[in-house]
């Protein structure tokens, strides 16, 4: 079932990965067939080459990067889990807090950075984490509220005609139907926290993240390191979305059983 499962699966990796290699030679060649100054666009292998030379320095900052990231995204699951969980209890409560969600969330990241800076100390890498978990709550709070309520009635009658508790039904019935939703908002808030924590970066805060070292390398006119900084943060927003995958594929293994048929 396994190796079935990954045999048809190996095209959405291997799609992807000849795609960007013929996307890096095209970028290669264009650079150098029109003579793309290195402010502009730098070539891939001037990139590479400045990447491999500074590997400390990028392995410095995508750890502070994923490390916000990480803690972000961790305590939005968990707080947007809990509180889908709560609000299908009380009804009231999902009327009053998804329309809420929905409004912070349509707040310019500038703006609620700016104010969790002010919050807490200069060095602190708080607000990061902070903002990373105000967007990952909205992603895993509404896919996860869908999921327990589209929960089969059928089940829920039954497990209440042996008079079992709100608790029993949740854990038995509707949180094993929540769990599609909720690894499909973590796969699609993975990426998403590592952008989240690059942009709070960039805006403030310590000089030690991807979102203060490209701008810091751009301006000193190091432009193939600036974008070896911008290929570090895609490869770690990369590992966040493969880590969810696999998640998914050992934590959820009726949703496997279904895909492979």
């Amino acid at each position: 079932m396994t190796l079935r499962f990954l045999r048809r699966n190996a095209a959405n990796i291997i799609v992807p990965v000849i795609f960007g290699v013929v996307l890096v030679a095209f970028w290669e060649f264009f650079v150098n067939w029109r003579d793309v100054k290195p402010y502009i666009l730098p070539t891939p292998s001037s990139i590479w080459k400045e990447a491999v030379k500074r590997i400390h320095l990028l392995r410095s900052a995508s750890a502070v990067s994923g490390e916000n990231a990480l803690i972000g995204l961790v305590l939005g699951v968990i707080v947007g889990t809990a509180t889908a969980m709560i609000a299908n209890r009380f009804r009231f409560l999902s009327e009053l807090i998804t329309p809420l969600s929905a409004a912070i969330s349509a707040v310019p990241i500038v703006v609620i950075v700016s104010i969790l800076n002010n919050m807490f100390r200069l060095g602190s890498q708080v607000p990061r984490r902070l903002m990373v978990l105000i967007i990952v709550f909205f992603v895993v709070f509404v896919n996860v509220a869908r999921g327990l309520r589209q929960s089969d009635p059928t089940q829920v009658e039954l497990m209440r005609s042996y008079a079992a508790h709100e608790r029993q039904i949740m854990r038995k019935v509707r949180l094993p139907n929540a769990m599609p939703f909720l690894f499909t908002a973590i796969k699609v808030s993975a990426p998403i926290s590592v952008t989240t924590a690059f942009v709070s970066e960039y805006f403030g805060g310590t000089q030690d993240g991807l979102g203060q070292k490209i701008p810091a390398a751009l301006s000193n006119s190091k432009f193939a390191l600036g974008w070896a900084y911008v290929g570090a943060a895609c490869v770690l927003g990369l590992v966040f979305f493969a880590v969810a995958n696999l998640l998914e594929f050992v934590a959820v293994p009726w949703q496997r059983k279904r895909s492979s048929r």
